[in-house]
């Protein structure tokens, strides 16, 4: 590895282990990145690690203005998707066309506009699932080169568990429960993901998911890119399902979703409370939990006591207090009380 690489992951690899939150660490980690690995604009999107479906966007890109736009179109471009970089987990735009950028719809639609001449994807992704996805930008003729992509491969490890464990540590405070009053939250966008209508009281909580440090009227961007997958599975672009569990604040999280209203052109977007089975999920995943983690804490979820939960894994007792001092170390619990309302939000 060369010097300037080494350097960059070892400045990384400070931020990590200084574990902030997931904002402060993709912020953090861009300064760095940007010393080594030079760059003119960014999207750095948190995803949902089951479905892959973006959760909390952090960008700076020229297109800001057309933002629904820019959403929709990626989400539909085969090329270069993050859903599709598995090894590598890091490509080149410039690269993946031959240099015939028109070769990518994103690109052909609207970043040719914008100057940009090449793109580097790169992908997050761990046994545990899509922890986010990031794309950097050059302008002005300007491509990343094969020591770049490099460079920034090597990251990919210890960032994906720094993500990872960002999520994790929402779940250590305590629900908010002033943050989501009871009841739907329905944003209603065209096909071109413009907003048509909203149900009251919607302002205020896409607020909440995409915090702006300016008075500005909020960006519902979770909202955009739920739909944007809906879009996706219908063109054939991928299958994963159009939702999405999104960190609200405190220990709040809530799932969107989305889908096509009946007779009609126009996606319905919906925001809830996550239930306990969706709340179980991106806790065990984010913890980093086995299978049979998982399935353990489904059953102490469920009410069951070790006797029981013994039985319905074939397992003995001392296996099953064995796996929950497992559970405990990863989770930085200490009793089943508290590992259940971390998990649960009770």
């Amino acid at each position: 590895m060369a010097t300037g690489a080494v350097a960059l992951l070892e400045r990384a690899e400070r931020v990590c282990a200084a574990r902030p939150d997931a904002r402060t660490l993709r912020l953090r980690l861009l300064a760095e990145i940007g010393r080594a690995v030079p760059f003119d604009a960014y999207a750095w999107v948190l995803t949902d690690p089951e479905t892959s479906v973006g959760t909390a966007p952090l960008a700076a890109v020229p297109a800001l203005a057309e933002l629904p736009r820019l959403i929709r179109l990626r989400y539909l471009t085969s090329l270069n998707r993050w859903t599709g970089l598995v090894d590598p987990p890091v490509a080149r735009l410039a690269d993946a066309t031959s240099g015939d950028l028109s070769r990518s719809l994103v690109w052909r639609e609207l970043l040719g506009r914008h100057d940009v001449t090449d793109v580097v994807s790169m992908v997050f992704r761990d046994a545990y699932g899509c922890w986010a996805f990031l794309e950097l930008w050059r302008t002005g003729g300007r491509t990343f080169s094969d020591a770049d992509a490099a460079e920034l491969r090597a990251l990919v490890p210890p960032v994906t568990t720094a993500l990872r464990r960002a999520q994790a540590q929402t779940f250590a405070v305590p629900p908010g429960g002033d943050h989501l009053p009871p009841g739907p939250t329905v944003l209603l966008l065209s096909p071109d993901l413009e907003v048509v209508r909203r149900t009251p009281g919607t302002a205020d909580r896409l607020r909440l998911l995409v915090p702006r440090d300016d008075p500005g009227p909020p960006v519902p961007a979770g909202a955009y890119n739920v739909a944007a997958q809906l879009l996706a599975v219908e063109a054939g672009v991928d299958r994963n399902p159009p939702t999405a569990r999104v960190h609200l604040a405190g220990g709040t999280w809530v799932t969107l979703r989305a889908a096509r209203l009946e007779g009609e052109r126009d996606i319905a977007v919906t925001m809830e409370a996550s239930t306990a089975a969706e709340r179980l999920g991106m806790f065990g995943r984010a913890s980093g939990l086995s299978e049979r983690e998982q399935e353990l804490l489904g059953h102490l979820a469920a009410g069951s006591d070790t006797r029981e939960i013994a039985a319905r894994m074939y397992l003995s007792a001392y296996t099953v207090q064995d796996h929950l001092k497992s559970v405990f170390a990863k989770t930085g619990t200490r009793s089943r009380r508290a590992l259940l309302a971390s998990a649960l939000g009770t």
